[in-house]
This record gives structure tokens, sequence and C-alpha cells, in this order.
């Protein structure tokens, strides 16, 4: 199995991915938002892409990049592993890897998800993401409009973006959690 960051030779892919996407929420009545192939194409083209593929050239698994205001805030999105791959920890990896492509791509962002599955956030928790509320998310329009193609975007809208079936998970890079620190000592020294 190889763990490859996308190129436009990976665009064959790109059929496969959606339709597992699709066909993987149906079945779990989960909300993973709809991608259209146009998107993900766009994202495999850029190499903001992990793509796993097997050892006789079967797409296995993939997650992509997403950025929000400005680069601030990194989502790393639309994990997917092909069924007959599943169980075997392809999701971890392929989640170790684009955590690191992440960090790569831009340090100094702050990376979140929304998940509804358990296996994502234990998988979040040990790359160092911790549970957050809604408010300490990306407030990118963009961002929430990505959500509109979910089956509970109605909930997530009469929550009024505070909280909806996905837990929010965030990973804060130390340079700016250290900066968080020192933003607290000067307003703690300016009372004194």
């Amino acid at each position: 199995m190889k763990l490859e960051v996308s190129s436009e030779k990976h665009l064959v892919y790109v059929e496969e991915i959606r339709n597992e996407m699709e066909d993987s929420a149906k079945k779990r009545g989960t909300g993973i938002a709809k991608r259209s192939s146009e998107y993900l194409g766009k994202k495999i083209s850029e190499g903001n892409a992990i793509i796993a593929i097997d050892e006789d050239g079967t797409w296995a698994g993939f997650c992509y990049i997403e950025t929000w205001t400005n680069g601030e805030y990194v989502a790393n999105s639309g994990l997917i592993v092909s069924p007959q791959f599943r169980n075997a920890g392809l999701a971890t990896l392929i989640k170790e890897r684009i955590f690191e492509l992440s960090r790569e791509k831009y340090p100094n962002a702050k990376i979140f998800g929304l998940t509804t599955g358990l296996a994502v956030m234990k998988i979040n928790s040990s790359l160092g993401y911790k549970p957050v509320i809604y408010s300490e998310l990306t407030q990118d329009e963009q961002f929430w409009n990505g959500c509109k193609n979910c089956v509970n975007y109605e909930i997530l809208m009469m929550k009024e973006r505070k909280n909806c079936l996905c837990t929010a998970m965030l990973f804060v890079p130390e340079k700016v959690n250290m900066n968080k620190e020192k933003d607290f000592e000067s307003i703690n020294n300016d009372n004194e």
C-alpha cells in the first residue's frame, strides 16, 4: 500500500472516490457533506489530498485539505476508505499523513474537523486534537455553506451554528498556543 500526495495522475480515481463518499454516507446515515467531482478533482490536482493506492493500482483511501480564513484554519476533510480495505488501520495512516501534509503546508494553521464517527474522534485525539465548541472553528461563510449538502444541515441552522450532531475537534499548533499564553501574560501584567 502506498500513501501518495495527490497529483493530476490521480484524477482517474475521482468518480470512484465521490461515489464511495456518497454511498458510505447513505449506508451509515451520517452527515458527510457531498462534494462534486470538480471540487475533488481540484483538490487532487493542487496536491491537497492524500490517496492510498494498493499494489495493483486499486484506489484504497482518500482525504483532502481545505483552507479557511486566509489559511488560519485548515480542515482535513472527506476521509474515506474503500470497503475492501476497511478495518486494517488504513484510515489512521491516511489521517496521520494528511495531518503531516497540512502541517508542512500550513505550519501555523489551526487544524479542525467535524465528525460523527468514534474512530475518527480517536484518531484525531491521538494527533492532538481537542473537542471544542463550534465558535472555536472558522466563521468563514464558505465553510458553513459546505454543510448545506449534509443531511443534518437543518439541525445546524436551528441551533444557529452553535452545535450539531458532529463533534468539532481542533488542533492548535504550539506556536499559536504560545502566542495566546503571551497575550494572557501581558493582560495579567497590565492589570498588576
